[in-house]
């Protein structure tokens, strides 16, 4: 039933409430790697495709900007930690249908990066790439020039522990929870929009809560 359930979740976003239901409170790895669903309290599940991530912290964790701009830089955590930072509290809306409602987030909004950086006039989106050596992501330049879009250090007035996508991750507080790539280790700025991991899958690029997947009613923030 565990590789029945991970199967449909890969296929289609329409079957992953149901591979929810199967397992339930607990969870186990497919052959393919795909972690599912692990308890992660405060509401918060633990969700990963890969088999394993390896845990970064201040002596080895660096964000790198590049791609399309003027200036690449690679920032250390503490370098991230020095930077002016921003507080958004949103609720937390996973596409399949849980909540984790008033959730504070802390870190440096994306566009002040982006400006450091010196984004080029040719430049239209962003891909984002994470240390767990899988997962990707993808925001168009407005979206992720929005001041509730951020590179999240801390949630929950604490900083970001590993299952939680530490110590750095992005926040997209808009969109459902996949768009908020855990372990982030990379932003490439880009011509073109380039699907992320769930998005080649069948998941929608603009993933608008309350306007997308069909999965939730909550108005758009």
């Amino acid at each position: 039933m565990v590789g029945l359930g991970a199967a449909g979740l890969a296929g289609a976003p329409s079957l992953q409430r149901g591979f929810e239901a199967v397992l339930g409170a607990t969870a186990d790895k497919d052959p393919t790697g795909l972690t599912g669903l692990l308890p992660n309290g405060g509401g918060f599940r633990y969700y990963s495709v890969a088999s394993s991530v390896p845990e970064r912290g201040p002596d080895d964790y660096r964000l790198t900007v590049d791609g399309l701009v003027e200036r690449p830089t690679t920032y250390t955590l503490e370098a991230l930690r020095r930077l002016p930072q921003a507080r958004v509290v949103r609720d937390v809306q996973c596409v399949t249908g849980w909540r984790v409602p008033g959730t504070p987030f802390e870190g440096v909004p994306l566009f002040q990066l982006l400006d450091a950086a010196g984004v080029r006039p040719e430049a239209r989106a962003i891909r984002f790439s994470c240390f767990d050596g899988t997962y990707t992501e993808t925001l168009t330049l407005p979206q992720a020039r929005r001041d509730d879009v951020m590179v999240a250090l801390r949630m929950q007035d604490k900083p970001l522990n590993h299952s939680h996508g530490g110590p750095v991750r992005l926040y997209v507080a808009p969109m459902y929870f996949y768009k908020s790539a855990k372990w982030l280790s990379g932003i490439t700025v880009t011509r073109d929009v380039e699907p992320g991991y769930w998005e080649r899958l069948g998941y929608d690029i603009d993933a608008w809560v309350g306007k997308s997947n069909g999965r939730d009613d909550a108005p758009t923030v």
